[in-house]
């Protein structure tokens, strides 16, 4: 028997993609590993969240902010109590002073592609220094891992030309949609009045960074709202920084057709989905890109951009356009949106996309990469 820690900071749909792998990967491990002892580190916010279904996974309270000092100095003298056999970090934010043996979960590098004053709220002189701190941190993470789990073949191909002494670790796992999002007793049409919502309406779930390119979704949104009269777009997530930037975009611009709900429950979010007329995702960069097969799942027709991973991972169940082409963009989500049959088509596409990603398939996968023995 081994004991294995996982790094479960992140855990819960709250903490977007990551938060749902971490919690998925969790989950699944319960189910299909009795013989390890695990121990599950969380923070204060998501402590309670997670209830322990299997014996042998025990709950520990690890309340360091990520990207901290006290996640540098605090957490590695926590992790050292329980002399792990092994530790897995589901993201490169590891501490430089933790020595024992650890796999690390890589999801994207978008902080070394966009290392922006524009992606940060932080002072110029500030964020240079904690820029350089990140790369320390993911450069010695990529260098002493055990393992490194990709979460798609361009990711993997993405760390190889960064790191490319990493190549005998490497291996990729890939993540799954949400296929079981709860149901919520309420009438799909009083969900959409709680938040505001009114259909017709694009729709688009995640969160505001840069990267995302919701500035350039908002612009050929107004093009297709010119050709199809009271057409919404929807954008759902977390209040923060980045989303109240857009917001005041949206309101100096005085553009009411573009509605901010706000963060949505998973039980929510379900019904959210299912009565869009279309999904769109403009993301410039993505390690994987789970939103567009949640909306897939709940039967709706995803245009999405065909940057990065996101034509490996979708197939051709997607419309893909030129990400950083506005009036691409909005030709095809007027092409999709005035196009029935063509709806239909990505629909019956979609479903079957998703059928090709398990959260069950990938925690054995990364059980698999815990018992290496090397």
């Amino acid at each position: 028997m081994s004991t294995i820690g996982i790094d479960a900071r992140f855990y819960g749909s709250a903490s977007k993609g990551l938060g749902r792998y971490t919690q998925k990967l969790v989950e699944h491990l319960e189910k299909i590993d009795s013989e390890n002892e695990y121990f599950v580190f969380l923070r204060r916010e998501n402590f309670d969240e997670y209830v322990p279904g299997n014996k042998n996974f025990k709950k520990v309270l690890a309340d360091y902010p990520w990207y901290s000092f006290s996640e540098q100095l605090l957490f590695p003298k926590l992790l050292a109590c329980y002399k792990l056999d092994l530790m897995h970090f589901p993201h490169f934010n590891v501490p430089i002073l933790y020595f024992r043996k650890f796999v690390i979960t890589i999801h994207d590098l978008i902080l070394l592609h966009f290392p922006t004053k524009r992606a940060s709220t932080l002072a110029p002189l500030w964020y240079q220094f904690k820029f350089l701190a990140y790369k320390l941190v993911i450069y010695c993470a990529v260098m002493r891992s055990q393992k490194i789990i990709a979460v798609s073949q361009f990711t993997k191909n993405d760390i190889l030309t960064q790191y490319p002494s990493a190549k005998n670790k490497l291996v990729v796992t890939y993540e799954a949609c949400e296929k079981t999002l709860l149901k919520n007793l309420q009438a799909p049409e009083q969900i959409l009045e709680k938040y505001g919502i009114i259909k017709p309406y694009l729709l688009y779930v995640g969160n505001a960074y840069p990267h995302k390119n919701l500035e350039e979704l908002i612009a050929a949104f107004l093009i297709v709202s010119e050709k199809i009269a009271d057409l919404k777009l929807v954008l759902v997530g977390k209040e923060d920084y980045f989303y109240g930037r857009i917001k005041a975009q949206v309101k100096k611009e005085k553009i009411a057709s573009v509605i901010f709900p706000g963060f949505a429950r998973d039980e929510d979010l379900s019904a959210i989905y299912k009565q869009a007329l279309l999904y769109v995702f403009p993301s410039r960069y993505e390690g994987f890109g789970l939103p567009p097969l949640e909306a897939m799942d709940a039967g709706v027709p995803v245009v999405c951009s065909d940057s990065t991973c996101l034509p490996e991972i979708l197939g051709d169940s997607a419309f893909f356009f030129k990400a950083k082409e506005q009036s691409a963009m909005a030709e095809a989500i007027l092409k999709v949106a005035e196009d029935e049959k063509l709806r239909k088509e990505l629909i019956a596409k979609g479903h079957a996309q998703v059928k090709k990603y398990s959260w069950e398939k990938m925690a054995k996968e990364t059980l698999g990469i815990y018992m290496t023995k090397e």
